[in-house]
């Protein structure tokens, strides 16, 4: 049994946000506690992208952005990943930085202070040198950048059959058994 936190900036890429959590649901008896907290931007983008406002419909405890209080902002609270997805160039480059100036990015250096799972899906491309060398400091840091590039083994159909092989990913990622693909079986 998981403690999870999702994460939700207003990088573009709503639908792997969506499917992620919807999948979470559907394993829900791996998870103890579910936590999700979403930017102001991140509201916006995904109803344009997704064209709903779907985002208060998932099972879990939400925060706001500017709630320190919530439980994933300690060590204390012993939670097992933090997936922030999508995750913003703005909001890798504060947690590179140690910059902790809202819930996301003092979660983020929760996560890597107490050697916990931080996935970081980005969404952004191309990657200036920047990007880069904020994705190798989280990286040294302990966190996984897990860049939000479909894999096509499993043939996928649809736009929502390619961001489900990313989500699967990233639940792998975290620790949680999704039943998904697995090359050569």
């Amino acid at each position: 049994m998981k403690k999870i936190a999702v994460a939700v900036t207003g990088a573009s890429g709503s639908i792997y946000a969506k499917l992620l959590l919807e999948k979470l649901a559907s394993l829900k008896e791996q998870i103890t506690e579910l936590s999700i907290v979403m930017t102001d931007n991140a509201k916006l983008v995904w109803q344009t992208e997704l064209e709903d406002e779907t985002y208060n419909n998932f099972e879990g405890r939400y925060f706001t952005t500017k709630d320190f209080s919530a439980p994933f902002a300690s060590g204390s609270a012993k939670y097992d990943a933090l997936l922030i997805v999508p995750c913003s160039m703005g909001t890798l480059g504060r947690i590179a930085a140690g910059i902790s100036n809202d819930l996301i990015s003092r979660a983020a250096d929760v996560m890597l202070k107490e050697r916990k799972k931080l996935i970081l899906l980005i969404r952004d491309t191309p990657y200036n040198l920047i990007h880069i060398k904020n994705m190798e400091t989280v990286t040294l840091a302990g966190g996984i950048i897990c860049p939000a590039s479909p894999s096509f083994y499993s043939r996928p159909q649809t736009i929502e059959a390619a961001v489900a092989t990313v989500v699967d990913r990233a639940i792998d990622l975290a620790g949680l058994e999704a039943g998904s693909f697995r090359w050569g079986t």
